[in-house]
């Protein structure tokens, strides 16, 4: 069994925030017990939070630009769909993925420790993205059953599209995800 963190956990949102929060945060700590306890207890009380913003630093640093990320993302939208396709099938391998290519609503159906994941990435280049496409690839994976959905786009995505998806528990691979799986 994998553990997941609460989204809404202190520090699931310190993660998400950017590193300083996490600094600022452990001198609040360290404040609050520092007038009940000594000041090695409360700098151990502490760790947590220094260790969260070290974690948020490495990924940053990790994390490429903006301008690397869209560089990318055009590089991307010039591709064939079969040149797409391939980098999409390689990136899911590295990942440990069994990969299958499909048709209908899904392109890809990944396959990971029994778990099926569907994937829809044939509208990877349109330069909006609504909600319709996100409907077809929810009602495919209720139909299969999977238990995940992914919707693999290089372009905008409507706010009602985003709604959508987050309702339905669809994940949008996009940005700095998708050039990363689909690096050569």
């Amino acid at each position: 069994m994998k553990w997941k963190m609460a989204e809404n956990s202190l520090f699931a949102i310190l993660l998400r925030a950017p590193w300083y929060v996490s600094v600022l945060v452990s001198l609040g700590v360290f404040g609050l017990v520092r007038l009940f306890l000594p000041w090695g207890y409360a700098l151990f009380g502490t760790l947590p939070f220094i260790v969260i913003a070290l974690v948020v630093i490495w990924r940053q640093l990790r994390m490429p630009g903006g301008k690397k990320i869209a560089a990318g993302l055009e590089a991307l939208r010039a591709l064939s769909w079969e040149e797409f396709a391939r980098r999409l099938e390689e990136g899911f391998q590295r990942d440990g993925y069994l990969v299958k290519r499909v048709s209908g609503a899904a392109d890809f159906e990944l396959e990971k420790a029994g778990r099926l994941t569907l994937v829809c990435a044939r509208r990877w280049k349109a330069a909006a993205t609504g909600v319709d496409p996100l409907k077809e690839l929810a009602a495919a994976g209720e139909k299969r059953e999977a238990a995940e959905c992914l919707y693999v786009v290089a372009g905008e995505v409507t706010a009602n599209a985003r709604a959508y998806a987050k309702e339905k528990a669809l994940r949008l691979v996009e940005g700095a995800a998708l050039t990363a799986l689909a690096k050569s």
